[in-house]
């Protein structure tokens, strides 16, 4: 088991007569993901609003700021008990079996365009067998299209976008291999958090998106960037794509500067410390579903 603790600051200068704000910076609790020890701090007294999504899991804060600054702190002890499987061993699932809860992720949304991708999706991947390996050949073809590039996107840009410009950050990259499993109807959704071992001479350590699939009975992990380790994904959202897992949704007149934040390994509850490392199986931290 890998233990991570971490800390976000977020800082915020508010205009009159305030903002409204969503916050998913909370640790998801699930079924491989558990949330050991957790602290909220506001610079204003402010009483926070938590709700929690009964079927992504994911945590929203919502706060009503007054004008002034604002700074919000959250740190968390996390455990991570990851499902394993052989790749192998995992193949994808008939449209009619999916469990309901999953069919939203077979269609186009805001980002991930996945109608428009079709065509080049089946002549690069239809032949291929339907499994795991066909993920990971997507995701493969995307890492070796487009290239890392910080400050290179801006919230509107989609995956036919980073298609065409062939650069990109770590939601881009997410985008665009979400549109191709789609587009071979392969549920496929967006997932946020932060992450530990990423190459810090590309970017400092900041949040993350990464690429959740369904394959056989639960979501898997995947990371299209291949900046970081896939075992070190602390798990905050789940969503469409980014439209629904901003770590930050903002109300009103407001200037924020960079996010901080720090992650270490921490020793385990049997004293053992364990970094995350990069490993040739499938992993999770979703439960089983039920097919219908």
């Amino acid at each position: 088991m890998v233990r991570l603790r971490f800390s976000i600051e977020l800082n915020y200068e508010i205009d009159e007569p305030g903002c409204d704000f969503i916050f998913s910076i909370h640790a998801a609790q699930t079924a491989h993901q558990t949330v050991v020890s957790e602290s909220l701090d506001l610079s204003q007294n402010l009483p926070p609003n938590l709700y929690t999504d009964p079927v992504t899991q994911t945590r929203f804060l919502r706060l009503k700021a007054l004008a002034g600054p604002l700074t919000v702190r959250y740190a968390a002890t996390v455990d991570l008990d990851h499902y394993t499987e052989q790749p192998a061993q995992l193949g994808e699932v008939a449209v009619a079996k999916l469990p309901g809860q999953v069919l939203p992720y077979l269609y186009p949304s805001r980002y991930c365009q996945s109608d428009r991708l079709h065509r080049l999706a089946v002549k690069e991947f239809g032949h291929l067998w339907q499994g795991y390996s066909r993920v990971q050949a997507i995701c493969d073809w995307v890492r070796n299209r487009v290239t890392y590039l910080a400050n290179s996107s801006t919230g509107d840009t989609s995956a036919v976008d980073t298609l065409v410009e062939e650069v990109g950050v770590c939601r881009d990259f997410a985008h665009l291999m979400i549109a191709l499993c789609r587009a071979v109807n392969i549920p496929a959704r967006f997932a946020s958090g932060i992450d530990y071992g990423a190459d810090v001479s590309l970017r400092p350590t900041d949040f993350h998106a990464y690429v959740e699939v369904y394959l056989g009975d639960r979501w898997y992990i995947f990371d299209p960037t291949g900046i970081a380790i896939p075992m070190g994904f602390v798990r905050f959202g789940t969503g469409r794509d980014a439209a629904d897992t901003a770590f930050a949704t903002l109300f009103g007149g407001v200037r924020g500067a960079a996010p901080v934040i720090n992650i270490e390994a921490m020793p385990n509850a049997q004293g053992v410390l364990l970094a995350p490392w990069h490993v040739p199986y499938a992993l999770s931290t979703d439960g089983q579903f039920e097919r219908n």
